[in-house]
């Protein structure tokens, strides 16, 4: 049990003890299954916890020069980088920073390949399935009219010199069910190059930590590929999975509001600052010790602190009348949240921590006014 007592507030704490289950979980798939599975900064980059990771897993993959080099220099090895666009002047570090470089388009391979040919380093192209089953268009990467990867129809039959390997992407917190499917659109539409590659990647979205997943099932997939094309290294490179249910936001009522019978409790958070999915998406996150909805005997909106009108979620009822300084704890917000805040307003950006093994508070980093002012000019 977390000893809140010993974090400042705001706060997003992650627990050693949840995440190495993650981490057992994904060393075992990896390991049965004889796959590649590797940690995608765009949903976690908590670098100073990445010493925890490499027990169990050897490399990252990136989507920006910035990522790419958090994998050479703090994760510790280079990076599988994917981006959907390479520019001339960040291509040089990327390379620097990369043993993969995966290129969006026939465009960018061309204009790029004989550089990073040059290093060493092993080149892919992204192909697009044309299936997908996430149901949200703004998390769907195989959207009709996609900006992401090659339909099999405008690959030539013999693949241009030194593609290694292709990487599909069409998952969102997805199933095993759903990637078994996939593949199936995959292999029908582009299964026939296979003979000429070294390594497949299929991405993220693989939500195999999530309670309900089907994990035999996903190995038994995994395994039945690379019985198919024993030549293919088969990579996966989940992000949610890492850390999903592994920590929470810590935020305190600082002011109760009431305007036409509403109820909004003021929290030392922003929705739209700290917990941005929570509008995007959208989708209600779970705060530990309330019902959501409107059925119970205190009820509440929480609002954020910002001043954007729409910086509120709700409805929350709570079993007893909430108090300023009360603590509100919003679970499960390493994935994806920790890597999308922002300091619109100049709110005061939550702590990052760790809750040890050992259980100890572990402060990662407290944020300041220099933060915010120098991401201003």
């Amino acid at each position: 049990m977390i000893d809140f007592n010993q974090f400042p507030s705001p706060c997003y704490i992650m627990e050693e003890e949840l995440l190495r289950r993650n981490l057992n979980l994904i060393k075992s798939v990896k390991d049965r299954a004889g796959v590649e599975i590797i940690l995608a900064f765009k949903s976690f980059a908590m670098w100073r916890s990445f010493p925890i990771f490499r027990e169990y897993i050897d490399h990252s993959t990136a989507s920006s020069v910035y990522e790419a080099r958090l994998a050479l220099e703090e994760f510790g090895s280079k990076a599988h980088t994917y981006s959907p666009a390479y520019t001339e002047e960040d291509f040089p570090e990327i390379m620097r920073c990369s043993s993969h470089i995966t290129f969006n388009s026939l465009t960018q391979y061309e204009r790029f390949y004989q550089q990073a040919a040059q290093e060493g380093i092993s080149c892919g192209i992204r192909v697009n399935p044309e299936y997908s089953e996430v149901e949200t268009e703004l998390y769907n990467p195989c959207a009709p009219g996609t900006r992401f990867g090659i339909t099999s129809d405008l690959l030539p039959d013999i693949l241009p010199e030194g593609i290694e390997g292709f990487h599909c992407h069409a998952h969102c917190e997805s199933s095993s069910y759903e990637l078994e499917q996939t593949l199936v659109h995959l292999e029908k539409r582009f299964s026939h190059w296979f003979k000429y590659l070294k390594w497949l990647n299929l991405g993220g979205g693989h939500l195999m930590t999530r309670k309900d997943y089907d994990v035999e099932h996903l190995i038994g997939l995994l395994k039945g590929l690379k019985e198919r094309y024993p030549h293919l290294q088969i990579i996966l490179e989940p992000g949610s999975a890492f850390t999903w249910q592994t920590g929470v936001l810590t935020a305190n009522v600082v002011d109760v509001v009431e305007s036409k019978g509403i109820k909004t409790a003021i929290l030392n958070v922003s929705f739209t600052c700290h917990m941005p999915d929570c509008l995007e998406m959208p989708y209600q996150p779970t705060v530990r010790g309330a019902e959501l909805g409107e059925e119970g005997p205190y009820v509440y909106r929480l609002g954020g602190n910002s001043c954007l009108s729409g910086d509120y979620m709700g409805y929350w009822s709570f079993d007893h009348e909430l108090k300023i300084g009360e603590r509100i704890v919003f679970e499960d917000m390493i994935h994806y949240t920790t890597v999308k805040t922002n300091m619109f307003n100049g709110i005061h950006h939550p702590a990052i921590a760790l809750w040890t093994k050992e259980e100890k508070a572990e402060i990662y980093k407290q944020f300041s006014y220099e933060d915010y002012r120098d991401r201003m000019s």
